[in-house]
């Protein structure tokens, strides 16, 4: 007994060390980047591989988008349009993990295309990319919200009929109470976010991996749909009202592309990951290629099953949740979909965590005009409670717009992957545009495509599919267009173009005057060259006292 718990000390004592090798590297990297790190590096690789599967929310993601590719471009658009954008997103995923392998702060790519430009451009850079990135967070965050409360009244419209009516006030209200659930649980500390977050995953996939075993199970082969029907040309069904065939079917896309987004959340808890250049880019890349081949699965799984088109989406407005009741009961699809909208839950919880701190980055770098109140860790948790419960407040405002205007409302959410997905392809475009500039050094990290074939390939094929892809976003999905029909994804790129526009603006009229660009808070060294504050390479600072910083 004494030598086996002299093994188990010894055993505890050699992963202490281990962790707190692995902790000090991290933190000398921050350092090497210039900041002084503030947080608790408390999340494993479960709780990191977690936390980026969990933000895509597989099945609720699915659940609450299935409607428009089976809607318009039909069955095959769904199985198709799927897997062509998760390939797609795939080059995307992979090209945003290189950056975040190099830059493991909890700026992520806005601190990255800071760095990524020469000294002149890197203020108004970053200025753009870190407005955009919060914008897409926040409205992010509300909008799967939203769902979720829409998502739980779905459920009790299935479970006491038809006539139940769900007023905007008792939605709004909803989401409001789950939000503001949602900033008290992200208040704990970086400890119980950890262990709370390590169990997501496994809740993700599983709730993702019953739905497809159940429908498959309660399905009777006659009344499984043909491959035709799944695959081929039987399952095209162009429903727009005046689109082309072709065009119809690529709208299945904008499911895909609201699903997989978000890559960059993982980065924005890497001053809170253990060996954080290898563990959120690592994720972040297991997560894509997860999330893409098991939504392929479920899609294929719930054409199969869909029963007649046109009696889709059902009462409850939920083509996903139809398709469950009517194969499984109403008493089972309504114990499944408990933990479809856990999965949601969870989709929230990570999402206001990731924003939370890229709201503590951009203030902790003078990028918003509070004087660095937002860019503050509590001493008591070690965590952005200020920061947190800022983001918490303005994701309530968008939502407030349903009791005036739904029509308002979903221009707001519909912002959210285009302004995301902007902020995403400026680092990687930048990385490769200013390869040779002198004054850019791209140092990679432990995940590196190389320069390459495979590189540029993966690099420019994710550019112009975001592009492509916006402009699909843009286009309303049915005509004639009405405000009942009109996809208000049509309007982000004017509002989109306009949120660049203002924060220019404000940027010349008084954010020069606060915001340098990223700008380093160590207390040992100062920027070495007077037209750069920002966090530089270690060439370029040097400690107080006119000595090179190491």
């Amino acid at each position: 007994m004494p030598r086996a718990q002299e093994k188990k000390d010894a055993l505890a004592d050699a992963r202490s060390v281990g962790s707190a090798s692995d902790s000090s590297a991290d933190d000398n990297k921050l350092l090497e980047i210039g900041y002084v790190p503030s947080f608790k590096r408390e999340f494993s690789n479960v709780a990191t591989i977690s936390f980026a599967f969990s933000i895509m929310g597989l099945c609720s993601s699915i659940a609450t988008t299935f409607n428009t590719p089976l809607l318009l471009g039909g069955p095959a658009s769904v199985t198709w349009c799927w897997i062509l954008g998760a390939t797609m997103c795939f080059t995307l995923g992979a090209s945003i993990a290189e950056i975040v392998s190099a830059f493991p702060t909890c700026g992520g790519l806005y601190t990255a295309s800071a760095q990524l430009v020469p000294r002149k451009q890197r203020a108004i850079v970053g200025w753009v990319v870190g407005w955009l990135n919060i914008l897409g967070q926040i409205v992010g965050l509300s909008s799967t919200e939203f769902g979720l409360a829409n998502m739980i009244w779905a459920a009790v419209v299935v479970g006491r009929g038809d006539s139940y009516q769900v007023t905007p006030g008792k939605s709004v209200g909803l989401f409001a109470g789950l939000l503001i659930l949602h900033g008290i649980l992200n208040c704990l500390a970086t400890r119980q976010l950890a262990r709370l977050t390590s169990g997501f995953v496994f809740i993700n996939l599983g709730a993702t991996i019953v739905i497809i075993i159940v429908l498959l199970a309660t399905t009777p082969r006659s009344e499984m749909h043909s491959a035709g029907y799944v695959f081929g040309s039987q399952g095209i069904a162009n429903q727009t009202g005046g689109w082309n065939d072709g065009l119809a079917f690529l709208f299945g896309l904008l499911s895909v592309q609201w699903t997989m987004t978000d890559y960059d959340a993982t980065a924005h808890i890497s001053e809170e990951v253990k060996r954080a250049a290898y563990a959120a880019p690592s994720a972040i890349f297991i997560a894509v290629i997860g999330t893409g081949i098991l939504g392929w699965l479920l899609n294929i799984v719930l054409v199969l099953c869909s029963g007649p088109l046109e009696n889709l989406p059902g009462a409850s407005g939920s083509a996903f949740l139809d398709i469950m009741v009517l194969r499984m009961g109403k008493p089972g699809a309504l114990f499944v979909w408990a933990f479809v909208c856990l999965t949601a839950f969870f989709v929230c919880q990570t999402a206001l965590q990731a924003a939370s701190r890229t709201v503590y980055a951009f203030s902790r770098d003078k990028g918003l005009p509070d004087r660095g109140f937002f860019g503050y860790n509590s001493t008591w948790t070690q965590t952005p409670l200020r920061a947190i419960w800022f983001v918490t407040i303005i994701g309530i405002l968008p939502g407030l717009l349903d009791l005036a205007s739904p029509i308002a409302l979903n221009a707001i959410f519909a912002m959210t992957a285009m302004a995301l997905d902007l902020s995403y392809i400026i680092p990687i475009f930048c990385r490769r545009w200013y390869r040779n500039h002198p004054e850019v050094q791209f140092i990679p990290g432990p995940f590196y495509m190389g320069d390459g074939a495979m590189g540029w390939i993966a690099n420019v094929t994710c550019i112009l599919w975001t592009c492509f892809v916006c402009i699909i976003f843009a286009l309303p999905t049915t005509l004639p267009v009405t405000a009942d029909t009109m996809n208000y994804a049509a309007t982000v790129q004017p509002i989109t173009g306009g949120v660049v526009l203002l924060s220019l603006v404000w940027y010349a009229v008084g954010g020069r005057r606060h915001y340098k660009g990223p700008q380093s808070n160590r207390t040992d060294i100062k920027p070495g060259n007077k037209d750069d504050a920002l966090v530089s390479p270690p060439e370029y600072l040097e400690k107080a006292d006119g000595t090179e910083a190491v």
